[in-house]
C-alpha cells in the first residue's frame, strides 16, 4: 500500500476552501489552495454549481488529485443572474449555509471510513462569513480571506459611519450628478481627502435598505469571529492603512501578492495545471508580444464584470488607434451590454500590425512580458496588484465596487496611475495613452512601479519577507492547530 493510500494520507491536515462565486475571488483562493497543498494539506475546493459549470466550459481541468478535489454546492441561481451581484449576495446569504454544512458532514462521514482525512480547517472568502458557523460547530479554525486590498477593506469598514453621518443613502438620484459625490471625506484613517465618488460604488444608492450597503456592514462585523483574517497585499504598499486596520482587526495579516508566492512551486507540483479562469483563453498573443519592442505595448483589459455601451467601445477603439501605440486589447464576448461587438473595418485597417484583439488571456504572463509598457485597467484589486508587482504603470478606468478606491490610491498615493475619467472620449484616451507610453511623466510612473515591484518581491520571495513570514505563521499557528491538538 502506498503512503498516499494508507495511514499517511489519513494524517494529512484537510483544508476546505470556499471562494465567493466571482473571478476576482476565485483566483486568489486557488493560489492559497495550491500553497497549502504544497505544505502537505489535503484540499477540498468548493465552488457553487454555476461557477463549477463555467469552469468546465472554459476548459479548466477539474479532475483533481487524490489529495486535491473539486466539489460544488447548489446556489439557487439560474444562468441568467450569475452576473447580478445583488442576486448573488442574496443567494450567498440565504442558500449556501445548508448545502455547505451538508457537504462538510458528508466529507467527515467519508473520513470516518478512512476514505479521506477529516476536515481540520476552513479557509473562506470574507464575503462568506456563514462558514464561521460551521467551523464553530466543528471546533476547527476558520480563516477569512479578504480579496480586496487594505484600502478597500478600510472603505467597507467605514460604511456604517457613512450611514450614521447621513452621507449614504443619497437623498435622490440628482445627487449622482449635482456635485455631491465630490464631497471630500477627512475622517477615514489613511484616506484623508478622498471623495465620496472614490469610495465603493455601493454607496451611490437612494435605498435605505440597500442590500449591498447592509451586506458589507454585516460581513465586516462578522469577520471579528474569524480565527484569522488574511489580505492579499504587502505591508510596504499599504502601511498607513494597515496600521489602522490592525487596531480594528487584531487578527489581520498580509500574505500577498499571492501570485508571486504561488509562482514558486516545487518541481514536482501536481497542481500546476489547475486553472481558475471562467473565460476560455485565446492563443497567439504571447507570440505577438514577442515580436514587439520592450515596453512598447499597452495592455487593455477591464476584467470580468465591467460593461460598456457600443458607443463607448467605439470611442475607446479610436482613442487607441489615434495614439499610434501598439496595444493588446482583451474584449470579452459580453463586454458590450445587450449588444453585439462590431468594430468598424476602418478601425481594423488603421491598427493592422499595431493592435491585437483577443477574448481572454493569462494576465500575469502578459503583464510580466517585456513588451508591456502600460495597462489600461478597471482597477480591480487583482489587476492592480498584478500590475504593481510587474512594474507596469496604469491608466485607470474604474467602474464598480472598490475599483474607484483602488484607482484613487494608484493615482494619489502610490504614483503608478493616472485616471481616465468616467466618460470615454477618443481624444482624451489618445492623450493619456501617449502620456503614459511616451512622456517623462509616464517614465516616472514606470520607475515608481518598478520600485513597488522590488518591494513586492521582497515581501513574498525572501524568507525574511513580511508576507512570507505571515503565511508561514498562519499555517503553523492557526490552520494546523487542530491537527497538532489531535
Amino acid at each position: 500500500m502506498s503512503k498516499e493510500n494508507g495511514p499517511m494520507k489519513r494524517r494529512r491536515p484537510h483544508a476546505i476552501l470556499v471562494p465567493t462565486p466571482g473571478q476576482g475571488h476565485i483566483n486568489p483562493m486557488m493560489k492559497i489552495a495550491k500553497l497549502l497543498h504544497q505544505r502537505g494539506f489535503h484540499i477540498t475546493f468548493v465552488n457553487t454549481q454555476s461557477i463549477h459549470q463555467r469552469l468546465l466550459e472554459s476548459q479548466v481541468s477539474l479532475k483533481g488529485l487524490s489529495t486535491f478535489q473539486f466539489l460544488a454546492i447548489p446556489d439557487g441561481l439560474s444562468d441568467a443572474v450569475v452576473v447580478d451581484v445583488p442576486a448573488i449576495v442574496r443567494s450567498m446569504e440565504n442558500n449556501l449555509l445548508a448545502p455547505f454544512r451538508e457537504l462538510v458532514m458528508r466529507i467527515n462521514d467519508n473520513a470516518a471510513s478512512n476514505i479521506i482525512p477529516p476536515i481540520t480547517c476552513i479557509v473562506s472568502d470574507g464575503c462568506l462569513s456563514f462558514t464561521l458557523e460551521v467551523a464553530e460547530e466543528l471546533s476547527i479554525p476558520n480563516v477569512l480571506l479578504w480579496t480586496h486590498g487594505a484600502c478597500g477593506i478600510m472603505a467597507y469598514a467605514s460604511f456604517h459611519q457613512l450611514v450614521e453621518k447621513g452621507l449614504t443613502p443619497l437623498k435622490d438620484s440628482s445627487f449622482l450628478t449635482n456635485g455631491y459625490l465630490d464631497t471630500a471625506i477627512d475622517w477615514i484613517p489613511g484616506m484623508e481627502g478622498i471623495r465620496l465618488r472614490d469610495l465603493p460604488t455601493f454607496i451611490r444608492t437612494t435605498d435605505k435598505e440597500d442590500i449591498m450597503v447592509h451586506f458589507n456592514i454585516r460581513i465586516v462585523e462578522r469577520s471579528h469571529k474569524a480565527s484569522a483574517i488574511i489580505v492579499n497585499t504587502f505591508d510596504t504598499l499599504e502601511c498607513e492603512i494597515l496600521d489602522e486596520l490592525k487596531t480594528m482587526f487584531p487578527k489581520l495579516s498580509t500574505i500577498g501578492p499571492l501570485h508571486l508566492m504561488e509562482n514558486q512551486p516545487p518541481e514536482d507540483d501536481e497542481t500546476s495545471s489547475f486553472g481558475s479562469n471562467l473565460w476560455r483563453e485565446d492563443g497567439g498573443y504571447l507570440e505577438w508580444l514577442d515580436s514587439k519592442e520592450s515596453h512598447s505595448v499597452l495592455y487593455v483589459n477591464f476584467g470580468t464584470s465591467t460593461h460598456m455601451t457600443a458607443n463607448m467601445l467605439t470611442e475607446l477603439a479610436w482613442g487607441l488607434a489615434k495614439s499610434k501605440q501598439n496595444f493588446l486589447w482583451i474584449i470579452r464576448s459580453d463586454l458590450v451590454a445587450r449588444d453585439t461587438i462590431n468594430l468598424p473595418i476602418e478601425f481594423k485597417n488603421e491598427i493592422k500590425e499595431r493592435g491585437l484583439i483577443a477574448s481572454w488571456c493569462k494576465q500575469e504572463k502578459v503583464l510580466n512580458h517585456p513588451a508591456i509598457g502600460g495597462f489600461l485597467t478597471h482597477c480591480g484589486w487583482n489587476s492592480t496588484l498584478e500590475s504593481i508587482s510587474a512594474g507596469v504603470p496604469m491608466i485607470c478606468w474604474p467602474a464598480l465596487f472598490e475599483q474607484t478606491t483602488n484607482c484613487w490610491f494608484c493615482c494619489n498615493k502610490w504614483g503608478v496611475g493616472v485616471e481616465l475619467g468616467s466618460e470615454l472620449r477618443r481624444d482624451n484616451i489618445e492623450n493619456l495613452v501617449k502620456e503614459l507610453m511616451l512622456t517623462e511623466k509616464g517614465k516616472k510612473m514606470k520607475d515608481k512601479a518598478m520600485e513597488w515591484k522590488r518591494l513586492a518581491e521582497d515581501a513574498c520571495l525572501s524568507s525574511t519577507g513580511s508576507s512570507y513570514i505571515n503565511f508561514e505563521r498562519i499555517v503553523e499557528e492557526v490552520l494546523l492547530c487542530k491537527t497538532k491538538d489531535s
